[in-house]
């Protein structure tokens, strides 16, 4: 049976868990205000990825073996190949190799409707100097391709025209940047450099101008390919990767080579969507603030779990403070990376078999729904008891940070209910976003996502597995990076459960809390 105590100062320097804890220290205000919902839904990007893949192929390097490695083994499929003029000789073997069938065709004569899952589109600077109507035709056409969940290639000496900026000329070393059609999404593309740090200069001048674009550097001999949300580099050459530089922050900079065994993932792949994060982040004011707000709930219930198996009789108590059984009315949202979801999930059994008569299941990649969907909105307005699963966190906060599901999330705890979450179900609900990388999970700081938590329990970071999967010297990093914050490690089969500014822990593990307002002793 746990028991509850008050501990006067928010923070035990010598990491200490106990069965209750008081998370205000003597310098906050307990009357502060909570669940102010003050997050920005133009603060993420809506468009997360794209449906199908895009290659921009260096064409002087391509073959049958080089296309394959592109987008796989195609010996069986066809290709539509587009172009003003005609396809270079090198070209036009290695499609007639890789490809069952090849259809030339001009520009005009595509229609996206095709059911060819492959196109090719040679972009030569007579195409890009056609008119913005006939851009934006072909434009409409490409997008509507990969919307499709196909795969566009794009080869040609004015390839990088399908950013959403590019690098038209470079005159005395001052660039001009030219709209592109933004298939590779807010990005500054600038190809066939002849080193990743040639072009590092005109693109950070243009970033100047555009510091919500992520600069990309390609060499020669080198293709890009983005699918999904994901970014590599086929060939003997590097992708470079920047962002301007901020009065807080200095220009950013990451540099990826071909796959290989000896790289680890972050040396040969990108999540793109961090990185145009990261872009927006570094135009808004900085994060954390110097003065969070306390960690305080000021009406209803917060129930954070470390992962693992839920405490004896934690979800009894949950169902208490939703309402009982009869009354509770339930919303439970799953962390996936899926665009759908089974309804029946283990949570949604769970609860059936308690006895819960009115549950809902909440699930969307798309921000635009999860702001303005009426009818997918409709649960969260009479909710009692929100659940988040466990995941991937980082899923959360891009389908729901700054949008009405989000506001309406924290209403449950305006109108006195509960809000509990396991794993990143438990990381989601701090303030501040820990262990959000998209690409593997082993950063507890993911820039782009620190400002992506849900922010029910405020000026805080939350980790979960936490002794399990030692991760108390990442914990140690991050306060030591923002003492500001409060940091809570949660144990797994542990709970932490949130009144006010009280926290009693269930379950088998520990909790363990970091201050750096107060000496750390060894």
């Amino acid at each position: 049976m746990p028991f509850k105590f008050s501990l006067r100062l928010l923070g035990v320097p010598w990491l200490a868990c106990f069965a209750g804890v008081c998370l205000l220290g003597p310098m906050h205000n307990r009357t502060c205000l909570s669940q102010i919902f003050d997050e920005r839904f133009d603060d993420w990007p809506v468009d997360l990825k794209i449906a199908g893949t895009l290659v921009i192929a260096d064409e002087d390097e391509m073959s049958a073996d080089r296309l394959r490695n592109l987008i796989g083994n195609t010996s069986d499929q066809a290709i539509d190949v587009l172009s003003t003029e005609s396809l270079p000789q090198s070209l036009e073997s290695a499609f007639g190799e890789a490809f069952a069938e090849v259809q030339l065709m001009k520009e005009d004569e595509f229609d996206a409707r095709s059911q060819r899952d492959f196109l090719a589109w040679h972009i030569e600077l007579s195409t890009a100097e056609k008119s913005r109507s006939e851009l934006e035709f072909l434009e409409r056409q490409m997008r509507a391709h990969l919307q499709a969940g196909k795969t566009l290639i794009v080869t040609g000496s004015h390839r990088r025209i399908v950013s959403n900026r590019y690098i038209a000329v470079i005159q005395d070393n001052h660039p001009t940047a030219s709209v592109g059609l933004n298939l590779l999404p807010d990005c500054v593309l600038a190809t066939d450099a002849p080193n990743t740090k040639a072009l590092r200069s005109p693109i950070l001048s243009v970033l100047a101008s555009f510091p919500r674009c992520v600069g990309i550097s390609v060499d020669d001999k080198t293709s890009l390919v983005l699918r999904g949300r994901k970014i590599r580099v086929v060939g003997d050459g590097q992708a470079a990767f920047l962002l301007t530089a901020n009065e807080h922050q200095a220009i950013r900079s990451h540099v990826i080579n071909q796959q290989s065994l000896d790289l680890k993932p972050n040396d040969w792949m990108v999540d793109l969507t961090q990185w145009r994060r990261e872009a927006i982040d570094r135009t808004l004011e900085p994060f954390p603030p110097e003065l969070p707000r306390p960690p305080f709930v000021e009406n209803g219930t917060l129930m954070i779990v470390g992962g693992g198996n839920l405490p004896e009789g934690l979800m009894d108590l949950f169902l208490e403070k939703a309402g009982g059984r009869e009354h509770a009315k339930l919303v439970y949202v799953p962390c996936s990376e899926d665009e759908e979801v089974s309804q029946n999930s283990g949570m949604i059994s769970t609860w059936r078999s308690m006895g819960v008569r009115d549950m809902s299941l909440l699930h969307t990649k798309d921000r635009v729904r999860a702001d303005q969907d009426q009818d997918f909105l409709a649960p969260l307005h009479e909710a009692t008891g929100i659940w988040f699963g466990g995941g991937r966190q980082w899923n959360f906060a891009d389908s729901y940070y700054g949008t009405s599901a989000h506001r309406l999330m924290k209403d449950v705890l305006h109108r006195g209910g509960i809000i509990g979450g396991s794993s990143a179900g438990a990381s989601i609900q701090g303030r501040y976003l820990a262990r959000a990388t998209p690409i593997e999970n082993f950063e507890i700081m993911a820039p782009g996502y620190e400002r992506g938590g849900l922010g029910f329990l405020e000026g805080v970071a939350i980790d979960q597995h936490f002794t399990q999967r030692g991760r108390q010297p990442d914990m140690t990093r991050l306060v030591n990076r923002y003492p500001q914050l409060l940091g809570i490690g949660i144990d797994e089969s542990t709970a932490l459960v949130v009144n006010q500014s009280n926290a009693t822990v269930f379950g088998a593990g520990k909790v363990h809390f970091y201050d750096r307002r107060q000496a750390v002793h060894p």
